[in-house]
């Protein structure tokens, strides 16, 4: 159960219905479409749809409650069995909601933001967490600001540790986040230039990111990139723990070997192991390291939890595609960073002939966008034996590999079943592919094609 009805009412005392007090309210649904049981619904009004207009088949599928904007006119036909709560706007409802949840449950939080690597940190955090805490975490990208609302109301009621990954696009999101999931904990995963088109420079991201110690409470503990000065240099209110490469931080990463399936590295003189390929991986398993030794897990425990992980999907995945050739699927998202890393993973395995970079846009950079794709080829090398770019940005990264390595396979193709026939010629055991892309390239559809 999350709330009953007279918890409901008296948080929002405009309402009606001919309900019991004692009614109890077991999930929360934004989904007309979803069956729920004893559910509340919550319609939000967007550009192309309005979830007002669903309310009969909200109710129809086991909704026993709704918010319900104040000037949206009510349907005659509800039952009047239905609590209706009046509110000036369902989504910041949502949010008074979650945040009164969240107090009366009142987990240990821990918040988690970056340009790159927090689905990444959020599903390592949750590996090592669950080993001693009974914890809950933001699933798939539920991290915005009607997200990050669903996934604190989706948590049981004996929950302990609460996981919450936090996105953002424009100034004041995380701020507005930090503020509803109040965290104990935080970490910063690292600054680079996504969403720099909407904050206007990198110095503006990590303003915008830094908005994560908004709500964390006065004894807390945010955990950052200690090799970005962005980060080093900011006053925050609480105790701040560097973690990085470089000597000067409280946690060093040391000695990082990339293995065929593996990333290997010491902190403070002791070996960890993750399934995971880069060294970009070592730093985010580091600051999971760091936040397990403040909450008390041993170091082997978080070893035995790394071996268990499970990774949110579309993120580095390994296939046997058609011939038994490997494709890497890395296409969630992307940032100039993001990209570069994977690349260097790409050139660091071992066992492969031939090594080819399936590369999109990479959205979201606005006036830079020419420069960052540029960026690329800094780290591409002679292990890579062709590249194939798709997309309208993507061509600037086919420019100067045409400028500064004209003995490499560079193809910009503006047709997706042409790229296809082209990396069709790769197709054997030896090989290996990566596909490398924003999300909103849809680059699922050629690992679709190739296995």
């Amino acid at each position: 159960m999350l709330f009953t009805a007279s918890q409901l009412m008296n948080l929002f005392p405009h309402h009606q219905g001919n309900v019991s007090a004692d009614l109890e309210i077991h999930e929360v649904i934004h989904d007309s479409r979803v069956r729920s049981h004893c559910g509340i619904y919550i319609p939000v009004a967007g550009e192309r749809f309005d979830g007002h207009q669903f309310i009969d088949g909200a109710v129809e599928n086991g909704a026993v409650a709704t918010f319900w904007q104040k000037e949206k006119p009510l349907p005659q036909n509800l039952p009047d069995s239905l609590l209706v709560l009046f509110v000036e706007d369902t989504v910041k409802a949502l949010q008074e909601l979650a945040s009164a949840y969240r107090k009366e449950i009142n987990p240990t939080v821990i918040g988690i933001t970056g340009s790159n690597g927090k689905t990444t940190t959020k599903d390592l955090t949750k590996a090592v967490l669950q080993t001693t805490f009974k914890t809950h975490a933001t699933k798939g990208n539920f991290n915005n600001h009607i997200g990050l609302p669903l996934t604190i109301l989706s948590m049981d009621r004996e929950t302990e540790v609460l996981i919450l990954e936090m996105g953002m696009n424009h100034f004041g999101e995380i701020e507005r986040l930090s503020n509803i999931g109040e965290p104990d904990k935080a970490i910063i995963t690292n600054i680079d230039g996504q969403h720099i088109e909407n904050l206007g420079s990198k110095e503006g991201i990590a303003k915008a990111k830094l908005e994560i110690v908004s709500g964390i409470k006065p004894e807390g503990t945010l955990i950052i990139d200690g090799d970005e000065p962005l980060l080093i240099n900011a006053s925050v209110p609480v105790s701040k723990k560097r973690v990085g490469f470089a000597e000067y931080n409280d946690v060093v990463v040391q000695n990082i070997a990339v293995k065929d399936t593996v990333t290997t590295f010491e902190i403070k003189g002791k070996t960890y192991q993750i399934p995971l390929l880069g060294k970009h991986h070592a730093k985010n398993a580091a600051y999971v390291i760091q936040l397990a030794y403040e909450m008390g897990i041993d170091p082997e425990t978080i070893k035995d939890a790394f071996g268990q992980l499970e990774m949110t999907k579309m993120r580095f995945e390994k296939h046997v595609g058609k011939n038994g050739i490997t494709v890497i699927n890395d296409a969630y998202n992307a940032s100039p960073a993001s990209m570069k890393a994977s690349i260097q993973v790409v050139e660091e395995m071992k066992g492969y002939r031939h090594k080819i970079l399936v590369l999109g846009d990479i959205l979201e950079l606005g006036d830079f966008a020419e420069e960052f794709h540029r960026s690329i080829v800094e780290v591409i090398n002679s292990e890579i034996t062709a590249v194939y770019t798709y997309g309208n940005h993507s061509q600037y990264i086919h420019d100067e590999l045409k400028r500064k390595v004209p003995g490499l396979i560079a193809v910009h193709l503006e047709d997706k079943l042409e790229l296809i026939h082209h990396v069709e010629n790769y197709l054997q055991p030896e090989n290996l592919i990566l596909l490398k892309a924003s999300r909103g390239m849809e680059f699922e559809t050629f690992l679709e094609q190739l296995c």
